[in-house]
């Protein structure tokens, strides 16, 4: 936050302003804007939904735009060292201002006091605080230079502060049009080798990343169980970081998750976001809203006298909770099933997905990316995790990654708009 803010200072106020009443005021102004994020996060939590909801809401959103006014400025800087070089030479060709090293004795009348808005002995001092020397003459003599015009630097700082201001808040205006619409429908037809006919066409119902919060919630979590609730599933699955807060906090919010309609059972596995709160209270509450909690372990999907396993883990960060019995445990949740029966395995993320692979996982549903959430963050992303977004196939498993359904952070998704997923499988030949 530091490294940001300060970029976009030296960027937009510095560059931008000369020294005095404005470039103090807007150097307050933001210290202000990197400090509201950072509350946003501490204060979470901490206070009611209804007062941290404004300050989450402006301070995650200035978050976004400055972020996207850093990238902006970045990809300015060839503009500005260019504007730069150009104005540098249009001074140098100027014999007025062409400087030079003085030569020769100091005549009685050098040694007189240099005018108002001279450096002594350096020539006139510019209104962003440079020296500019002054030119010699043929004769030796120094010459004052004629000021410059009102600062082309400055000028050139000002547009560019201007380009990268507009292209912020138009990236992060649409970023927020985008993650506040209703999420789209994304039909993955997938495969199975082992899976039996009478399974063919059957649809599981996917997402992740609810992150119901003081920005998220209410009338979108209830267009999106509708959105669930019209692809007909026979089976829903939530895979993980649906909470941000308390349960006493969300219950209305989250409530609407009774209202699903499955054919063969809701399902939950937590993500990481749910061992930031209180992990135990809502593993008890969402069983009363109709959804069945998998921890380590697995329920048969019958259909026509066929069957496959849908197995589901802690989230990969569980053990480190400190809570009593929590922790990815793959094995655990396969212990003494049929080999021959096909597995779809819930994960929070997919980095468990090669542990998956090792264990003869047919497919592993995910979420917790965003699908990069804010563009280029992707690319971070895969530092960390084996897919960002999709389908994709890890040996012998395939791994479907949702973008997920709502947003953490800044309230915007550029590149990667919400979704809800009907993965619909298929039996070989079908």
């Amino acid at each position: 936050m530091g490294l940001l803010y300060g970029y976009l200072w030296f960027r937009l106020v510095r560059s931008t302003t000369g020294r005095g009443r404005l470039r103090r005021r807007l150097t307050w102004l933001t210290v202000v804007l990197a400090v509201l994020p950072v509350l946003a996060v501490v204060l979470r939590g901490r206070l009611p939904l209804d007062a941290a909801a404004p300050l989450s809401w402006v301070g995650f959103s200035l978050l976004g735009v400055a972020f996207y006014a850093f990238l902006a400025l970045l990809a300015l800087e060839p503009v500005r060292a260019l504007g730069t070089a150009l104005i540098r030479r249009r001074q140098n060709e100027d014999p007025v201002v062409a400087s030079g090293p003085r030569r020769g004795p100091r005549s009685d009348d050098e040694t007189a006091q240099p005018d108002e808005g001279t450096a002594p002995g350096r020539g006139a001092v510019l209104e962003d605080g440079d020296v500019q020397s002054g030119a010699v003459r043929q004769d030796g003599d120094v010459q004052s230079p004629a000021p410059p015009d009102p600062s082309r630097r400055l000028f050139l700082a000002r547009s560019l502060a201007v380009t990268a201001g507009a292209v912020a808040l138009g990236t992060a205006g649409t970023g927020a049009y985008f993650a506040n619409s209703a999420p789209v429908v994304r039909r993955v037809p997938v495969t199975l080798p082992r899976l039996d006919p009478a399974l063919d066409g059957l649809r599981i119902v996917t997402f992740s990343d609810g992150h119901l919060s003081a920005t998220y919630g209410g009338r979108r979590f209830e267009r999106l169980v509708e959105i669930i609730n019209e692809q007909r599933p026979d089976v829903v699955a939530i895979v993980g970081d649906l909470v941000d807060d308390t349960v006493e906090e969300l219950r209305e919010d989250v409530a609407p998750l009774a209202d699903l309609v499955s054919e063969q059972g809701v399902y939950f596995v937590t993500g990481n976001h749910e061992y930031f709160t209180e992990t135990q209270a809502w593993l008890r509450h969402l069983p009363t809203l109709g959804v069945e909690v998998l921890r380590n372990e697995r329920v048969p999907i019958v259909r026509g006298g066929a069957s496959f396993d849908l197995a589901g883990i802690d989230d990969r960060t569980a053990a480190a909770s400190g809570l009593a019995g929590h922790g990815a445990d793959l094995d655990a949740a396969l212990d003494g099933r049929d080999d021959a029966t096909p597995v779809v395995l819930l994960a929070h993320q997919p980095y468990m997905v090669d542990q998956a692979a090792r264990a003869g996982v047919d497919l592993q549903l995910s979420g917790h990316t965003h699908g990069g959430q804010l563009w280029p963050f992707d690319y971070a992303i895969r530092l960390d995790q084996p897919a960002v977004e999709g389908l994709s196939r890890h040996g012998d498993t395939q791994l479907y990654v949702s973008a997920g359904a709502g947003f953490w952070g800044p309230p915007m998704r550029i590149g990667a708009r919400p979704e809800v997923t009907v993965v619909e499988l298929r039996a070989p030949g079908r």
